[in-house]
């Protein structure tokens, strides 16, 4: 599995888990940490997708 499919797979898992504790508990303190670790890898992801030549967007 290449870098993109990789962070793309964790990026979904990350966002269904953070809906799930969401739904259960709104109030969750993992919430925060949830949605840290999930900015990370969107910006892991923002910086991949600028690092590819236009064409390849």
């Amino acid at each position: 599995m290449d870098y993109k499919a990789r962070l793309e797979k964790q990026i979904e898992e990350l966002r269904i888990r953070m809906y799930d504790i969401y739904n259960q508990n709104p109030t969750d303190e993992e919430l925060v940490q949830i949605s840290q670790e999930l900015d990370d890898l969107l910006n892991k992801f923002g910086k991949y997708k600028r690092s590819l030549p236009s064409n390849q967007n």
